[in-house]
């Protein structure tokens, strides 16, 4: 992780030493940064309009050049970019140029120079699209010259490129080539005047742009010092990754700073996941050595250096990285899902012609939300017929649960039956040689019984009633094993296979809070406030006994877990780090709920690897047919060594 800053500058127009000054204290007050962007043409001003042909202006401008250097001999571990006029041959350049380590590293030329609206750049600079292999003399030191220019720093990973405003505006950005050829990190400076809506805008294309290059994008614009004889500057910054923007500022006050993490191994897991993000422009690139830090000043990090870093920097982690945190935008996300997975089984019935669901309901989240789809589903397919049966076992099923199952089957479904199981187990259990009572924990034979006797029950009904099983399974329950194999892991389509149990939770709440219906918001809402239970082992006092969670752990951190080891393949110490900051939480906890889960995932891929269809939904899934393919004897050893020896 790079910790980098995108710099808006109090300027004053045409006084390059001055603004040399200002650029230098904030390198100074900046010195844990890694990484700094400032904005374009930012050591003379961006609004110094023909005065930019004046030769004691260019002189001034080097020397602020020098003056910069200079000071970054003493600033070891940053790299700042600049924006600063620069000739070369005939023509002058609007160039980002590069500065680390007491010297002038490169000069990247702006490809697009606008010349349209209020725009006349076009009257002072020539386009350095197409420059290449070149160098100039800066100073008495030949620079690197060209817009085939990225920056290396091979202790933090970081590979620099650099556009210049309206690079990013048009069809094919360079930034697309430069992270074609490994560029993680793009910084643009820019000098975008402000008029209504072009927040958003902005907004908008560098968020698009970093989430198409798979790159953290660092977008910097002048700020309200500049000349405003015409235009409005507003000092817009966004610092966005992979699509997703960390900071954002506009019309702050004269030299405001806007800082982040870059997470340079989420932009390396998503290029090596998406084999279409191609590698066609390595070798058309020099790479010139740059020092561009790590967060932290270290290469490498155990889980305690990493969280003291997040900490310092009130880096954002959500405990529920499946959920998001608005409520109006987590109210839209659960609206969606339940859509999609209603279009899901609607197009399976309607390409099987079978208009009869059967769907085992127990009371707890999974079955519920099933339930709820199947329900949905009936205003796509009228003519659907919904069998809800609820299968007790006395002793066993507490009368919550009970009660709440029958509510729902009554509410939601077309036909409502039980079928209690207690006789039929124990039969079982007798032909077996077992003595049909619970001989405590481990006594999987007992439990396990029970779900296959439901599943057999589902299966047969829908047999006879030629109808379709509706799998109830979540993607937590897959991810842990927490299934019984050929019991509640077995249906003829899951609708719930690739949705989190966080989320399943979510979803009924925010159906509950939407149906105009209030007995259907109370049960609903009392299903997702029961304790997650199988119910397979006797009850308490008529109270649930069998609590999942603590046999498995908590499912938000488990989910927490899921989310970063399948969508990042982030490390299990990074992994342990973001858990205890999310969740403030004791290492210990955090390392032992960790290393059951990578032991657990790893040893229950069998279940999955006979997985029934069900649909996507979200980016993390656990598909054999899809995402995710794994032998079912891989060894847990690898991640829970690494955890041990933190």
């Amino acid at each position: 992780m790079i910790k980098a800053g995108a710099v808006v500058l109090n300027t004053k127009i045409a006084d390059p030493l001055r603004n040399a000054e200002e650029i230098i204290r904030q390198m100074e007050d900046h010195r844990d940064c890694g990484l700094l962007a400032f904005p374009e043409l930012c050591i003379t001003g961006y609004t110094c309009a023909d005065y930019f042909g004046q030769d004691a202006l260019y002189e001034k401008s080097l020397e602020a050049l020098k003056k910069i250097a200079d000071a970054t001999a003493g600033l070891s571990g940053m790299t700042a970019a600049v924006g600063c006029p620069v000739r070369y041959g005939n023509s002058l350049y609007n160039c980002a140029v590069f500065i680390s380590e007491g010297s002038v590293k490169a000069a990247v030329p702006k490809s697009f120079i606008p010349m349209y609206s209020e725009f006349y750049e076009g009257r002072w600079f020539t386009s350095g699209g197409g420059i290449a292999g070149r160098t100039i003399r800066i100073n008495g030191e030949d620079v690197p010259f060209g817009t085939d220019i990225l920056l290396s720093d091979e202790r933090s990973g970081a590979l620099i490129g650099a556009e210049i405003c309206e690079d990013l505006w048009v069809p094919l950005p360079p930034s697309t080539k430069a992270a074609l050829a490994g560029a993680n990190i793009i910084v643009n400076l820019s000098a975008s005047d402000e008029v209504i809506g072009k927040q958003e805008y902005r907004r908008s294309i560098v968020s698009n742009q970093s989430a198409s290059c798979y790159c953290d994008y660092i977008y910097v614009s002048a700020g309200t010092d500049e000349s405003s004889t015409d235009l409005v500057f507003s000092g817009h910054t966004v610092i966005a990754e992979c699509g997703k923007v960390l900071e954002e500022s506009i019309f702050e006050p004269s030299s405001h700073v806007s800082t982040a993490l870059l997470d340079l191994g989420v932009c390396r897991y998503n290029r090596l996941h998406q084999n279409t993000f191609s590698s066609e422009e390595t070798g058309k690139y020099r790479l010139i050595s740059t020092s561009a830090q790590p967060a932290g000043g270290k290469g490498e990090l155990n889980s305690d250096g990493l969280l003291d870093i997040l900490r310092a920097e009130n880096y954002t982690i959500g405990k529920n990285p499946f959920v998001p945190p608005d409520m109006e935008e987590r109210g839209k996300r659960c609206r969606m899902i339940l859509q999609m997975q209603a279009n899901g089984l609607a197009t399976r019935i309607r390409n099987t012609g079978i208009r009869t669901l059967v769907i085992g309901i127990s009371g707890g989240l999974d079955s519920t939300l099933a339930l709820l789809v199947a329900h949905e589903m009936k205003k796509l397919v009228p003519d659907a017929h919904i069998i809800a049966i609820t299968m007790p076992n006395r002793g066993n099923t507490t009368s919550l649960t009970y009660t709440n199952a029958m509510t729902l089957m009554r509410l939601l479904a077309d036909d409502v039956r039980e079928v209690p199981i207690g006789d039929g187990v124990r039969s079982h259990l007798a032909d077996i040689g077992h003595s049909g009572e619970y001989q405590g924990e481990g006594d999987t034979a007992y439990e396990n019984a029970q779900a296959r006797m439901r599943t057999y029950i589902l299966m047969d009904t829908a047999n006879m009633e030629g109808g379709l099983v509706v799998g109830t399974g979540d993607l937590s329950e897959l991810a842990l094993g927490w299934c019984t194999y050929n019991g509640d892991h077995m249906s003829m389509y899951g609708v719930n296979a690739s949705v989190p149990k966080t989320l399943v939770r979510y979803i009924c709440e925010s159906y509950a809070h939407t149906c105009d219906n209030e007995e259907l918001a109370n049960v609903l809402l009392s299903v997702a406030a029961t304790p997650i239970t199988p119910e397979l082992t006797p009850s308490r006092n008529g109270r649930i006994a069998q609590k999942t969670e603590d046999k498995i752990g908590k499912y938000d951190l488990n989910d927490f877990f899921l989310y970063y080891v399948m969508r990042y393949g982030m490390e299990p110490d990074k992994i342990l780090a973001f858990a205890r900051y999310a969740y403030d939480a004791d290492k210990e906890m955090v390392r032992t709920a960790l290393i059951r889960f990578y032991r657990r995932f790893c040893s229950q891929q069998f279940k999955r690897s006979c997985l029934p269809d069900g649909p996507k939904i979200g980016s993390v899934t656990l598909s054999p047919r899809g995402d995710w393919r794994m032998p079912s004897d891989l060894s847990a050893a690898l991640m829970t060594e690494i955890l041990e020896n933190d």
